[in-house]
């Protein structure tokens, strides 16, 4: 249990429900959480590059996720 600070870029390829998103990058995909004031406005397509900036987020019960402190659309 714990986290890590990470930056990835990839794409945000589909919204799953509940503020999680399925992203996919060169090494597969994880389950974004994105708060919906963390989006501050921005807009994005399943076509669109981001970078993410957050956090690991490793639970002995549950499948690895992210959370999302912020995005940049690239």
């Amino acid at each position: 249990v714990g986290s890590e600070m990470c930056i990835e870029t990839g794409k945000i390829e589909k919204n799953l429900g509940n503020e999680k998103y399925l992203f996919r990058d060169a090494s597969g995909t994880i389950i974004l959480d994105i708060d919906n004031d963390d989006w501050r406005g921005v807009n994005i397509t399943p076509a669109d590059t981001v970078e993410i900036h957050g956090e690991v987020d490793k639970e002995m019960l549950k499948d690895t996720e992210v959370d999302v402190d912020y995005l940049i659309k690239k």
